[in-house]
């Protein structure tokens, strides 16, 4: 039997090993496709269970990465926001994906975070089985966590499968969901001229 690690993002920004068994996922994602009815015999199903299982592990597993600060030498202290940052994550409830966007934004403190780390934490916790509600605090906090900024804001936009392939089948709708900490939360023309950038 073949294990390998699946690396969970967890509420306290790390990301931690489990065991994963590909082969035996193989064997259930077949039982349970013909349990459903579907024939595997047929050409274009023979190899679904393990397109399925690699789908999921896709799905399920964070790219590990460092991340970047760096000392705001240059005293910058207005709003760095990233617009549109494409998420794609799975409903815990349902394991069907729900996909959208993030607009995140910090104002600096002593530390800045490299541009391209902002998509690196909206993916590190998009992976996984989740919440929207609980992916935006997460990475509003892993950023004041790991920045000490004076503020951030973290907006999610996104349309869950769950809600628009099956039951009430709410085609189109989408979700909106958003974190604010620190300045952002409390001053409201802070709050305003994040709003009003991450809306374009």
């Amino acid at each position: 039997m073949t294990v390998t690690q699946l690396r969970v993002a967890r509420a306290d920004e790390s990301v931690e090993p489990v065991d994963r068994d590909l082969v035996a996922a193989e064997r259930a994602a077949a039982d349970l496709l013909r349990a459903l009815g579907l024939d595997l015999s047929r050409d274009g199903l023979a190899d679904t269970p393990r397109r399925l299982v690699e789908s999921y592990a896709e799905l399920l597993t964070p790219r590990k990465f460092r991340p970047t600060t760096f000392p705001n030498t240059e005293g910058y202290d207005e709003l760095v926001l990233a617009r549109a940052i494409p998420i794609t994550s799975v409903c815990e409830h349902h394991l069907l994906p729900f996909v959208g966007v993030a607009h995140v934004g910090y104002l600096p403190g002593d530390r800045i975070l490299g541009l391209s780390k902002l998509a690196r934490v909206v993916e590190l916790f998009a992976h996984g089985p989740q919440v929207q509600e609980r992916l935006t605090t997460q990475i509003a906090g892993w950023l004041e966590t790991h920045l000490s900024p004076k503020g951030v804001g973290v907006v999610i936009e996104a349309e869950h499968l769950c809600m628009t392939l099956r039951g009430v089948q709410a085609i189109g709708a989408r979700t909106v969901t958003s974190t604010m900490l620190g300045v952002l939360r409390h001053d409201s023309r802070s709050r305003s001229e994040f709003f009003a950038l991450a809306n374009g």
